[in-house]
């Protein structure tokens, strides 16, 4: 280990004490680290927005292959700075119109296409008589649990009768998901910190002895 591995051990090993001492209470240490956090995390997505877009993307294409229609894209992203005036903060209205409009026209195929079709037909698939007896019991389920959820997202027609007892079907499903989804999130965040508890010890108590040693 150099000066400067130990350096960016200790460094790091300050930030990470200073925004778990938010368990105990809000305190200075972890304001300053909150903050440091924020702006380097603005300051990065300036710069990757400045090089992956906007030189990238619509200066370099403007100069070098002659796509000056660029401009008119480049003109809505100016405007969208007419949010930071009184007078004039109507004129962004017509850059996030555009945005809102043009983004949702978009996805909304892309999802068509990409998501929900594939995954309709993907279901349906799923029941295959000549698989074995669970793997056919189990796509059973997931096309129960698929069309009970849907109908519980169905509100043309009030859930009563048979159509409230299939979406209250639907909505064990949503649930059992979400439990799934919560746990799935939980674990990943132990690990997370499981980690950073390593790393504390391993490499920055482990600096610790370097120093004296």
């Amino acid at each position: 280990m150099n000066l400067v591995d130990f350096l960016q051990i200790w460094i790091v090993a300050f930030f990470m004490l200073a925004l778990f001492s938010f368990l105990y209470k809000d305190n200075p240490f972890y304001k300053f680290a909150e903050h440091i956090f924020a702006g380097l995390s603005a300051g990065y997505y300036v710069g990757l927005i400045w090089h992956a877009v906007i030189i990238q993307q619509m200066i370099d294409p403007m100069f070098n292959n002659g796509k000056w229609w660029l401009v008119f894209p480049g003109l809505l992203g100016v405007l969208m700075f007419s949010r930071f005036t009184k007078n004039y903060h109507w004129v962004s209205r017509i850059s996030l119109a555009f945005v809102i409009g043009n983004t949702a026209g978009i996805f909304l195929l892309s999802e068509l296409h990409g998501k929900v079709l594939p995954q309709i037909q993907s279901t349906m698939l799923s029941l295959n008589l000549n698989q074995d007896f669970g793997a056919l019991l189990l796509s059973i389920i997931v096309v129960i649990g698929v069309i009970s959820t849907l109908i519980f997202f169905y509100f043309s027609k009030e859930h009563k009768g048979a159509l409230g007892g299939i979406a209250k079907v639907g909505i064990w499903f949503i649930m059992i998901s979400f439990g799934a989804h919560f746990g799935y999130t939980v674990m990943g965040r132990v690990s997370l910190l499981i980690g950073q508890v390593r790393f504390l010890i391993d490499d920055w108590i482990g600096s610790i002895i370097w120093l004296f040693s």
